[in-house]
């Protein structure tokens, strides 16, 4: 995401870009087409990392997808990126029941058939008198304080007090009831942010909380949707690599980027305190050495520590705080069924599971015919499941998913998917209609399990390690979700702003006049800025936030 953009933004500029690519092009963001599956002129079913999730906070990507042509006068946004505007909300514990709800006036009535039927009515009674019973009043008017508190905070104490606090700790988990702690506090966390609460920075947990549910209000006109329009929730319409990743790179060669394919970096060489060159390899033992005037490390965390060596750490010190940064493993996993399901489309949050599951979905807002599509005509839907805990045990055999073997990890999750969602009278999941499963190919097992496709985490005090897109070296930048950026979260929205600010730092690197790549805030309600004025003099003569008792 942020090799392409930064090609994006420098091509547009009149900047010959060559990008070296050793595997794949859209990096966590792209699909795939699941081997040997297609059959009598259709697609193969289609794969991806995870399933894609546009919130209408998002600015940087929707731009980046307007500015992507298809179909003749088309572009990707306005042809592929569209609404759900429902939601499942299944938590995993008995007496509760899933429920289906609308996230806007325009999502209830399209959905209206699903949300007011006798089931959905007394699922929904039903779980809401047990959440009501199991999380205290108090304690519930507690958390929503806690928010508020982020909301009101200024951005000095955001960075100087938040920011070195877990989640866990500024919402003071500790001896509030198990219903909190499960519900509130991790489930919530990770079914929205993929972070782990007892680890994930306060500041960054709280801000994109924030983010996510601004847009709703429509007071924000840089953010896409509203309670009534809809629009606050968004996926495309197809596999990524179908509609974005494909026609991005088409275009980009269009207009002249260069793409290298099965090269990757191995070491930077440093002299005279500037990068003089790359030596890239195909992993089978042919090696080169590539030179330019401007170079940028667009790669994942993972990818990037083993190759800061000392001389590149010599010339830009501040860069060894990369070596502090964490990552933590948010994969995808698919399941194919022979029934088309009856849930309307809707991204689904199965609260408890112990591996974080969230899901949705495909043919219902791809408005598909998966059998005439894809595969082989036996296949009528996708169910895509995002698994964001890899470390907590399961409920089949007791083992972590890091632990299991990939068909343990398929049984497991498709476990814990039905449990969550079959507590209701009607089950939503059927073994009889699993057809097949595809679990993303990033995972293997050489003999141990490993992950080619980690992402950064926000730890607790782990900005300050952040690289920022220019270095002290001054033909060399970085860019990535670990880069500093204003959303602060390992996202594409993350990625491509990162791309951004390295295109921009190499305009002013190279003294061009050409228009700055846009790089957009997050948007707040302007009616918190007095809160925020008050609490900047505060913190700046030592005080509390005058909420924090």
């Amino acid at each position: 995401m942020s090799g392409l953009t930064v090609a994006h933004e420098l091509i547009e500029r009149g900047f010959s870009v060559t990008v070296y690519e050793p595997a794949f092009l859209g990096g966590k963001a792209r699909s795939m087409d699941v081997p040997n599956t297609a059959a009598g002129g259709r697609l193969a079913l289609p794969g991806e990392h995870g399933f894609r999730f546009f919130p209408g906070c998002y600015q940087h990507v929707p731009d980046t997808m307007e500015r992507i042509p298809v179909g003749g006068a088309g572009n990707v946004k306005d042809s592929h990126l569209i609404n759900v505007e429902g939601a499942v909300i299944a938590l995993d514990e008995a007496g509760y029941a899933p429920i289906t709800v609308p996230q806007s006036v325009n999502g209830f009535v399209e959905h209206a058939s699903a949300i007011v039927n006798l089931e959905n009515l007394r699922n929904s009674i039903t779980t809401s008198l047990k959440i009501v019973g199991d999380i205290p009043p108090q304690e519930l008017a507690f958390f929503v304080t806690r928010e508020l508190i982020i909301a009101t905070s200024c951005e000095e104490r955001r960075l100087g007090q938040w920011e070195k606090q877990s989640w866990m700790e500024f919402v003071k988990a500790r001896g509030k009831s198990s219903a909190y702690q499960k519900y509130l506090v991790s489930a919530l966390t990770r079914a929205t942010v993929a972070a782990k609460p007892d680890l994930g920075s306060a500041r960054t947990i709280g801000q994109i909380g924030l983010a996510l549910v601004t847009p709703a209000t429509g007071l924000i006109s840089q953010y896409a949707g509203t309670i009534v329009g809809g629009g606050v929730d968004r996926v495309l319409n197809a596999p990524t690599d179908h509609v974005w990743i494909n026609p991005w790179v088409d275009y980009l060669r269009g207009r002249g980027v260069k793409f290298v394919m099965g090269q990757g970096a191995t070491a930077f060489d440093v002299a005279g305190g500037q990068i003089t060159g790359v030596q890239v390899s195909d992993g089978a033992g042919s090696s080169s050495t590539v030179t330019s005037d401007w170079y940028v490390a667009a790669m994942p965390l993972d990818r990037l520590k083993p190759l800061l060596r000392p001389a590149v750490l010599s010339a830009a010190p501040s860069l060894a705080g990369i070596a502090e940064l964490q990552d933590d493993w948010m994969v995808g996993i698919q399941y194919f069924l022979s029934r088309r399901s009856d849930v309307p489309p809707s991204h689904i949050a199965s609260l408890g599971t112990p591996w974080a599951l969230t899901g949705l979905f495909q043919a219902g807002p791809w408005d598909v015919d998966f059998g005439r599509k894809y595969g082989d005509g036996r296949v009528h839907d996708c169910l895509s499941v995002d698994v964001s805990d890899w470390d907590t045990p399961g409920i089949l055999y007791g083992k972590t998913a890091k632990q299991c073997s990939k068909e343990e990890i398929a049984k497991e999750v498709w476990a814990q998917m039905s449990r969550a969602l079959n507590r209701g009278s009607t089950p939503i999941l059927r073994d009889s209609e699993l057809v097949s499963w595809h679990l993303d190919p990033g995972i293997t097992w050489n003999p141990t399990i490993s992950n080619a496709t980690p992402l950064m985490v926000n730890t607790a005090d782990s900005y300050q390690h952040r690289p920022t897109a220019d270095t002290a070296i001054p033909n060399f930048f970085i860019g990535g979700d670990h880069v500093r950026t204003n959303i602060d979260l390992a996202t594409m929205e993350g990625a491509n702003e990162s791309g951004r600010r390295v295109a921009n730092a190499i305009l002013d690197a190279s003294g061009s006049n050409a228009e700055r790549a846009a790089v957009h805030p997050l948007w707040e309600l302007p009616f918190l800025d007095p809160f925020k004025q008050t609490d900047r003099d505060r913190y700046r003569a030592g005080l509390p936030h005058i909420m924090d008792v």
